[in-house]
């Protein structure tokens, strides 16, 4: 189908680079401004795997490189006074010290990741795992437009052993499209997050978590499969559009076992009633991982992740995609249904203390959740610096 994976070997290449600008004119108030560099697409241009193998493969192919401003947001804290932690110098955070009791108010264009599902292990496709569904989660229907970005607001209130935070994010306008539904606050992303911190045998450990509700402009996969057989371009969910709602949850786990080695998964689950609107083709998902620093072997500095991930459709989006329906990265026509099932293994060497090498393998047996298709294996190199 047209948007299968195809049967022959290919090589693609995705390049980004990002300058984190910030500024803070006042205490407790800072700017940050993002310009980024895209270039390249993923393999079939992004389409064929629902747990696609490449964190930095968007859903816009950019042959040559393109000039974006990626993030433009301010952020606001109001200490509440008592203990203070000091914050190092870093990507969007500017060195300092804050309270632990604190209001932050993050307002602009940036991506709803930035504040939410984040884990110590499996977060940053420019770091640890490259696939979607490993760095993040599943059927979480992530709003954004075709390079992740999106406008909106969030709120969290942080204290030294819990924190809740809440947003609002603009939706696409219709699925996977990169213009803004600006009907506020009747349609978008409501989204909340408790995130829970323990220690466990004197190691740190975090619980978050989440649940999302999208309001927007989908389609319905009943009702695209009860359109007349004769109607043109039959199963075209795009003429059963209406505004609906999706929701859903995740479950987010991280553990440190030692000093050295870390463990994570996350469950995620939504009805799968409707076309997604920003993410991928996923209803429901478990992943775990584990992650082992070098210092055993003499290389602190390296690191080894291995991890993997089971992904299902709901029974009404499998006869959806059986009857040839097309989703934002999947639709073989055809569907031997069969959950999707995704091995991942990296390892990243220091070259020295602003540049890494990884060398990452992934596995994909059902891509798109077919039985007649696959396994695929893809390997791949990564080169992050960072000055």
């Amino acid at each position: 189908g047209p948007n299968s994976l195809t049967g022959a070997n290919q090589i693609q290449n995705t390049t980004s680079a990002t300058a984190f600008l910030g500024y803070r004119p006042w205490d407790g108030t800072e700017i940050y401004v993002n310009p980024e560099l895209m270039q390249g697409f993923g393999l079939d241009n992004t389409l064929g795997v629902a747990g696609f193998p490449n964190g930095e493969a968007q859903k816009s192919d950019f042959p040559i490189p393109r000039i974006d401003i990626a993030r433009v947001f301010v952020r606001q804290t109001f200490g509440l006074g008592g203990e203070q932690e000091t914050v190092e110098d870093g990507p969007n955070q500017l060195a300092g010290k804050q309270d632990i009791s604190r209001i932050t108010i993050t307002a602009g264009r940036f991506a709803v990741i930035d504040i939410f599902d984040g884990n110590t292990y499996s977060h940053d496709p420019r770091a640890d795992f490259l696939n979607w569904n490993m760095y993040c989660c599943g059927s979480y229907d992530l709003t954004m437009d075709k390079i992740s970005y999106t406008w909106g607001a969030a709120v969290e209130l942080n204290q030294k052993n819990w924190a809740i935070r809440g947003g609002y994010f603009l939706v696409p306008t219709v699925s996977n499209v990169n213009t803004f539904d600006t009907r506020i606050p009747e349609h978008g992303e409501y989204i909340g997050e408790l995130e829970l911190r323990y220690s466990l045998f004197s190691q740190p450990g975090k619980l978050r978590l989440m649940g999302w509700a999208n309001i927007a402009n989908m389609g319905s996969y009943a009702d695209a499969l009860a359109m007349p057989v004769t109607t043109p371009n039959y199963l075209d969910i795009t003429q059963t559009r209406q505004v609906r709602t999706n929701y859903g949850f995740v479950v987010n786990f991280e553990q440190a076992i030692t000093s050295n080695l870390g463990v994570f998964s996350r469950a995620s689950w939504n009805p799968g009633l409707v076309e997604i609107i920003g993410w991928t083709d996923c209803d429901e998902s478990l992943s775990f991982g584990t992650v082992l620093k070098g210092n055993a072997w003499g290389r602190p500095d390296d690191k080894i992740g291995v991890g993997g991930v089971v992904e299902g459709l709901s029974p009404i989006a499998r006869a959806y995609f059986a009857a040839g329906g097309l989703g934002i990265l999947i639709g073989d026509g055809q569907l031997n249904y069969r959950p999707e099932q995704i091995l991942e293994a990296y390892y990243a060497y220091s070259l020295n203390k602003w540049a890494v090498l990884t060398f990452d393998y992934q596995l994909v047996v059902n891509p798109a959740y077919n039985a007649d298709r696959g396994p695929v294996s893809i390997f791949s190199g990564r080169l992050h610096a960072w000055f």
